[in-house]
């Protein structure tokens, strides 16, 4: 299934939800759906990330690279 197949099908148990709701086999398969729509979009934008470049001020440039994750205790400072 493409990704454009994925997306109509998401799109279409979304409205079927809506308008007169879904059985569980329906219910598993938008979950599935969206699942694989996100890790997608997380794959595509990691491919992104890994060939970005940053040129700074001084005229150099260097690739992207992973911060470490900020601790719970960074984030109340």
């Amino acid at each position: 299934m493409t990704m454009d197949e994925t997306i109509k099908r998401i799109n279409e148990l979304y409205h079927k939800s809506k308008k007169e709701g879904l059985s569980e086999e329906e219910k598993q398969e938008q979950k599935k759906l969206r699942q694989a729509y996100i890790d997608s979009v997380k794959k595509n934008l990691q491919g992104q990330l890994d060939h970005m470049e940053i040129q700074r001020p001084d005229g150099s440039i260097e690739k992207v690279t992973r911060k470490k994750p900020i601790t719970k205790e960074e984030r109340t400072e």
